[in-house]
């Protein structure tokens, strides 16, 4: 990993949409300590700006933008913002999401519309956005979720929004090649954010790696997916889950 001193990141604007909480908090602050440039872009907006408050306290550089992607003129309002306050757009991380399950036959169409227009709608509209004035060696990262592949009852909008954004992922990665944009995504599997107290012992055992994961894990992804030493890494799907996907499970 690099040093701070020596960081690829150093004054680059990086946007985390979603960023006031969770996985999204934990990947602003990562990108911060890197020395980025931080735009948290949240329709919490006061977890956001408590938390962006919280980096300059640190000397880091970082704004709050109050947005909710999942209206359809938001994205480009928001990216226009960050663009104007601070100069540039060179990291996106589509982060922003909403997690509801509902069995399939009390989901209406407007149950599965919210979850649509904010999972994949809005990372659809960020993207595209974002890429209108980004640089060359810019890069987009999705996060999506282990659910695209394998599901639960009741998670058919939510499973349906990240296997868009997986389809999502490779074909902005073909679109912006010639702006040498390169656009991957990232499918977290267990990720828990609240009290690590209240996990019990078989809920880490589930994992190959033992134990179940942290938000940290995701944001180092990023920061590998985005350095543009690895530019030869586009269109492509990191699943971080501890290997919970590929264990094999069986009644007993």
């Amino acid at each position: 990993m690099n040093k701070p001193e020596t960081s690829p990141f150093h004054q680059k604007v990086i946007i985390v949409t979603g960023g006031a909480n969770g996985i999204g908090k934990a990947i602003a602050k990562r990108f911060a300590e890197r020395r980025a440039q931080v735009a948290v872009a949240d329709a919490d907006s006061e977890n956001g700006a408590a938390l962006c408050e919280s980096l300059r306290q640190e000397g880091h550089e970082a704004a709050f933008f109050a947005c909710d992607i999942s209206q359809p003129d938001a994205a480009a309002a928001m990216i226009s913002d960050v663009k104007n306050t601070f100069g540039s757009v060179d990291i996106l991380i589509n982060n922003a999401g909403i997690s509801e399950f509902k069995p399939l036959f009390e989901t209406d169409v407007t149950d599965w519309d919210r979850v649509l227009n904010t999972n994949l709608r809005g990372a659809f509209l960020c993207a595209k956005e974002a890429a209108k004035v980004m640089p060359e060696r810019s890069a987009v990262v999705n996060i999506s979720s282990t659910r695209a592949l394998m599901s639960e009852p009741g998670s058919e909008a939510y499973a349906a929004s990240k296997g868009g954004l997986l389809a999502l992922t490779h074909a902005l990665a073909v679109s912006l090649q010639d702006k040498r944009i390169r656009v991957n995504a990232v499918s977290p599997g267990w990720i828990h954010t609240g009290d690590p107290k209240s996990l019990r012992e078989k809920d880490h055992r589930q994992h190959l790696t033992g134990r179940v994961g942290r938000p940290d894990d995701i944001a180092r992804a990023c920061l590998f997916l985005c350095d543009p030493e690895n530019d030869f890494i586009t269109g492509e799907n990191l699943v971080i889950d501890g290997g919970m996907t590929r264990k094999m499970i069986y009644e007993h």
